[in-house]
């Protein structure tokens, strides 16, 4: 096994290292150091950008390597904005036109996602026309995202490129980002163009084993080429400004385009592949098409051999614009047709017409692409073969190859592979109806809060974590923008509108890039808007980085003051942080979060710009801090007891918080803290609800003694699935939860033992709590591998680690029956939506089911994030456990040795992500007794009723200790009257049933005495002790009716009460003989007396039913019946429920006398 460190990435000069396209984009300038240092040049190097993805993480990467880029003499200063970014590393190149300088010349590096690059294509003109030095050189590095998964609109950066005069080198892979780097480098150099650099989310967010060595490239510089009087690199123009424009332009177009043709000419950066003696067929692709393109060859079982048999001629584009004319001449030559595969719009397709355009008709081949002969600008257009709207898959190429072939060579083999892959493709016929998993604002957000607006008004939704808002908040939140476009909008609409107002959202990091202008133009065209800034100290969508400069909410106060603003409202999570004021100016006001609401309907009514400043640090940076100390982390935890708990949702409502669970119990439906995920916000305490209990103290309990956690220390070694080829792994799991290192230890552990191994992570914006993928490529040696993502049909293990994701159109379509197997994580996580939906059920059968058939039976099914919690105290450990199972059952092809040192290179919880390890290799020789040593407490163990007479005697024995023995055989001789009733009519169980669990509800109604009972009884204190250990205390957040306060809208307001309220509740649950009665002081209320008029509402409406019942409006009667289900929670929550469901009722009992009298009138 080799031996490595992480630094090597970096540092290596010999054999291979394993890093991902980032990482890869971070040792580029390094290399090209050290080739400058090794040609006897003193060069510098230079980075600047601004983030987005798939370039998210390139800054935290350059961050984290700062050691090795100042050892080579580069600095990276991250930019304001891209476009600034951009004319900083412009400036590099022109250092020795302002004065001397200790270096020979300084290359650069410039990079943005795809809408960076668009927007700063002014800049990127003028840096191209004015030129490189010629010992420095610049790289414009774009992160296009073909899907759009993680971007507001799909982008592709070639044509902005080309209208900007900037050559455009492709990479494949990660190791061309090194080659065609040290290229583009060079390119620019020689011919005084900027390079621009296609870095695609599947080539950037991808990882492999590369060649190590600096000098393993050769960089060739053209000698044919005849360089004008100057040269062509930059140089001080002394012209007056349109003629110094036109000489840039002249020299551009006469000389600069055609010296970087010359340089792709010289270094055969276009080149043919694959060829043919008697080529008929010619493929060009380039990028990540081509290794598609090579894979989908394979899947036909075309090799070299076949294809020269065949007529293929295949030609690999790194250069797609300009396309070098002279190689894609040489390789038309004979063909009769050429077949380009590039996605997106055509950019080479086009030139390749261009080119071959003047050519005679009988020896010009025919060019199709993206639509086939007929073409496209034509009424009715031709058909599309491979469209631009989406990504199309390696079995899309080889149907179109395949059938390009067919008409000129009938091949048997290649029929039989079309059956074969119509054969895997049939499990995308599979019904997949499993919901989706989208992005959603992480635990404790503060988006959660900030974007809601008071009824009646509209927000326009900001770039970043605020675009989400449209989809988690669309009653609040219609439209959205660019990025610096927030609110600007409204200055188009303000006028047209019958709306008098408007609210825009903007985070800080967006503020300080570019929002600040918007702001300036709304100021300026004395619209009414509320701008909301969320200041959050992150920019959070990208990965929590910094803002690039100085900023804080005094400084954003004042400069709004200074723009003109008449009003800014402070609105935090902290008040003390603005005792003294200092910094602020002397119009601004300071509010807790708690008054949002009413700070915002204060402002909606001001006239002109408005500003309110919305303070509270983004819940994934506090839990980043916290962990590494950085951040005070609250000792306090909220806790739902479940008793108490009515299921309402309003928590939800509140909080948005996306670690409120559903917790299934006798009683129905109520909430619990997932306290491995809880960020400690604590805004669903604001629920209007006495479940929510705070502790403070103690800790979180491991309900193994630590003595007990360790795993097993020797375990017999699996025996492995033998397999000759490329072995691919499918891992699906939710953004956030680490899901994405196991990808990332299989990588490194296939390079420890020299194997090929290549892992794309489909992340998208996975970070916030949405769906993940990583195709996991294993294989004998590197060679083996060429396209990345994993086709249809060919996964060999599915590792699920959710559910849900596991189930999605995506990861089925990776399946094969025979071929796939699956192990599944059934921990029941529900998506963010179930925050705003409390009656959304998990489709745990029906995903189950699917994958089942999927795979052709071969699954395994494990509550690993149970186990995992039990085991370890975190459900972080379940995806190690996963991995810990799979290789135990021989479906990893790597040595446990390698797997081990993988876990210790990536330093993060190494001896927590061992055992967890380790306990999935134990859970896979013995299931039973790990999940017996796990068995991770559940707040009430309540077992669920097998039958009707099991449900009547739970709930009549909580009746009695409710209230008395007498109330519950009230309860008890209704319920059999019903009972009676439905078994004469020769119907079963089902109405009973619902009127027992219904009837209960209603009768078991929490008053002040109930909630007392409920939190003295033991199954309170048991459920706390099952959950915390050591010393705590607990408080109550309580609205007491009699004691509390109201808000402006007549709701009672929550506070908490201190621990000694237990004392209270002791002295009032045995009260209970009051309720109802004359001395009943909480039974006077509103909400009592509607409580037992329900009641008595209900029986009357059942008696009503049975009365009549018949097969006919048996469902009817049941649907009726479970009507009270939607009755719950507590003052104006529940006020509301009761609403919605006398409104159901009417309907419902309506339908019934309509049922019964149709029978008589049609006799």
């Amino acid at each position: 096994m080799k031996d490595v460190s992480l630094d090597d990435k970096y540092t290596a000069t010999t054999g291979r290292v394993y890093l991902s396209g980032i990482q890869a984009l971070v040792r580029l300038p390094i290399i090209q150091h050290m080739r400058d240092v090794a040609a006897g040049l003193n060069t510098a190097g230079f980075i600047s950008g601004y983030r987005g993805s798939p370039l998210g993480g390139l800054d935290e990467a350059y961050w984290k390597a700062e050691k090795h880029l100042a050892a080579n003499h580069i600095r990276f200063q991250p930019g304001v904005n891209e476009d600034l970014a951009l004319t900083s590393v412009w400036g590099t190149q022109q250092v020795k036109l302002i004065g001397g300088s200790p270096y020979d010349g300084v290359f650069g590096l410039w990079y943005a996602k795809g809408p960076g690059v668009d927007r700063s294509i002014d800049a990127m003109k003028h840096m191209n026309h004015s030129g490189t030095s010629q010992f420095g050189g610049v790289i414009m590095v774009a992160g296009d995202d073909h899907g759009a998964y993680s971007s507001t609109l799909p982008h592709q950066s070639d044509h902005v490129f080309a209208a900007a005069m900037v050559p455009m080198l492709y990479p494949c892979n990660v190791q061309e980002y090194i080659e065609l780097g040290l290229h583009a480098w060079a390119m620019s150099r020689f011919s005084g163009c900027a390079v621009g650099f296609k870095a695609l989310a599947d080539t950037v967010e991808s990882s492999a084993s590369i060649e190590a060595d600096p000098f393993h490239i050769e960089t060739r510089i053209p000698t044919d080429f005849v360089m004008p009087a100057g040269g062509l690199n930059c140089r001080l123009l002394n012209d007056a400004i349109g003629m110094q424009a036109r000489k840039q332009e002249a020299l551009m177009q006469d000389y600069k385009i055609y010296a970087a043709l010359a340089y792709a000419r010289e270094n055969k950066l276009n080149h043919t592949t694959i060829d043919s003696p008697n080529a008929r067929l010619g493929i060009i692709a380039s990028g990540k098409s081509y290794l598609d393109v090579v894979e989908a060859l394979s899947e036909l079982g075309i090799d070299e051999a076949y294809a020269a048999e065949l007529g293929i001629r295949l030609f690999k584009v790194a250069m797609p614009w300009p396309l070098e004319p002279d190689s894609v001449r040489e390789f038309a030559k004979g063909l009769d047709e050429i077949l380009v595969v590039e996605e997106k719009r055509q950019i080479v397709e086009y030139q390749l017409k261009e080119q071959l355009y003047n050519w005679r008709d009988d020896v010009r081949p025919r060019v199709i692409g993206k639509f086939d002969e007929k073409g496209e600008w034509v009424h009715p257009r031709g058909e599309w073969l491979l469209s631009s709207k989406a990504d199309f898959s390696i079995a899309q190429i080889a149907r179109v190859i395949a059938a390009r072939i067919d008409r000129f060579y009938t091949s048997e083999p290649i029929k039989e592979r079309l059956k074969f892959l119509d054969e895997k493709e049939a499990v995308l016929s599979l019904a997949v109806n499993t919901p989706p998993r989208p992005a959603y604002y992480c635990s404790g957000c503060p988006h959660n809060t900030s974007t809601k607006v008071p009824e009646g008004s509209l927000a326009l939704a900001g770039i970043g974590c605020h675009a989400m808002a449209t989809s988690i908040y669309p009653e609040f939140n219609k439209t959205l923008t660019h990025m610096g476009g927030e609110g600007a909008p409204w200055i188009g609409q303000a006028h047209f509108s019958d709306r008098k107002h408007i609210f825009a959202n903007l985070g800080d990091g967006t503020y300080f890039h570019s929002g600040y202008l918007a702001i300036r133009a709304a100021i300026a065209a004395k619209v009414n808007i509320t701008y909301k800034i969320l200041y959050n100290s992150a920019v959070a969508m990208t990965g929590g980085q910094p803002v690039d400069g100085q900023i804080s909410v005094e400084a954003i106060a004042n400069q709004m003051v200074s723009e003109g603003v008449q009003r800014v409202a402070i609105v935090t999570e902290d008040l003390s942080r603005y005792e003294d004021r200092a910094g602020l100016p002397e119009i601004a006001t300071v509010h807790d979060r708690k008054d949002m609401d009413a700070v915002q309907l204060e402002l909606r009514e001001v006239p002109g710009t408005s500003i309110l400043i919305y303070d509270q640090v983004c819940a994934a940076e506090k839990r980043r801090k916290r962990k590494k100390k950085e951040m005070v982390d609250p000792d306090e935890r909220v806790f739902i007891n479940p008793l108490v708990c009515e299921g309402c949702g309003d928590c939800g409502v509140q909080s948005n918080c996306v670690s409120i669970l559903p917790l299934e119990t006798e009683f129905g439906r109520k909430r619990a803290i997932s306290q491995s995920t809880c960020n400690k916000d604590y805004s669903c305490v604001k629920g209007f609800c006495p479940s929510f209990v705070t502790v403070k103290g103690g800790s979180l309990r491991k309900l193994v003694k630590t003595a007990e956690l360790k795993p097993p220390e020797s375990l017999p070694e699996p025996t492995h699935f033998k397999h000759d080829s490329t072995y691919n792994i499918l891992i699906t799991g939710i953004g956030g939860t680490g899901v994405i290192t196991i990808g990332a230890l299989l990588g490194m552990a296939a390079h420890l033992e020299g194997k090929g191994a290549s892992v794309l992570d489909m992340t998208g914006m996975s970070q916030k709590n949405g769906a993940v993928t990583s195709h996991v490529r294993l294989a004998p040696n590197p060679q083996n591998i060429k396209a990345q993502r994993i086709a249809t049909g060919e996964a060999d293990l599915i590792l699920g680690c959710d559910l849900l994701t596991a189930g999605s159109p995506d990861a089925i379509a990776k399946t094969r029956p025979g071929k796939t197997f699956a192990i599944i994580n059934t921990h029941e996580q529900p998506p963010g939506q179930f925050a705003r939906n409390p009656d959304w059920t998990f489709p745990t059968d029906s995903v189950e089911q699917l994958l089942t058939k999927a795979v052709g039976g071969q699954i395994e099914y494990v509550n690993a994030t149970k186990i995992a919690t039990g085991l370890l105290g975190d459900a972080i450990g379940a995806n190690l456990f996963m991995l810990g199972l799979a290789f135990q059952r021989g479906m990893i092809p790597l040595s446990l040795e390698s797997i081990v040192r993988a876990i210790e290179l990536n330093g993060v919880a190494v001896k927590m992500n061992l055992a967890a390890f380790t306990w999935g290799r134990q859970a896979a020789i013995n299931l039973q007794e790990v999940e017996r040593k796990a068995s991770p407490a559940q707040p009430v163990a309540l077992q669920l009723p097998r039958g009707l007479d099991d449900m009547l005697r739970i709930r009549t024995d909580f009746l009695t200790q409710y209230q008395n023995a007498a109330y519950a055989k009230r309860y008890l001789s209704f319920v059999q009257r019903v009972r009676d009733a439905e078994t004469a009519a020769g119907l079963g169980d089902k109405l009973t049933k619902e009127v027992a669990k219904n009837l209960f509800k209603l009768m078991s109604y929490k008053d002040e005495y109930e909630v007392a009972r409920l939190y003295t009884g033991p199954e309170f204190q048991k459920a706390l002790n099952e959950t915390f250990e050591g010393d705590f205390e607990i408080s109550f957040n309580l609205a007491p009716p009699l004691l509390s306060k109201r808000d402006s809208e007549g709701k009672l307001i929550k506070r908490r009460f201190p621990g000694i309220t237990m004392l209270g509740f002791k002295i009032l649950a045995p009260l209970k003989f009051l309720r109802g009665g004359v001395f009943d002081v909480f039974g006077k209320s509103e909400e009592r007396r509607t409580e037992r008029q329900l009641i008595t509402d209900y029986q009357q409406s059942i008696e009503a039913v049975v009365s009549n019942l018949t097969s006919e409006n048996h469902a009817l009667a049941i649907a009726i019946a479970k009507i009270p289900d939607q009755i719950r929670g507590y003052g104006h929550v529940k006020e509301a429920s009761v609403v919605i469901a006398k409104a159901k009722q009417k309907d419902l009992l309506n339908q019934l006398k309509l049922q019964e009298r149709t029978p008589a009138m049609s006799s």
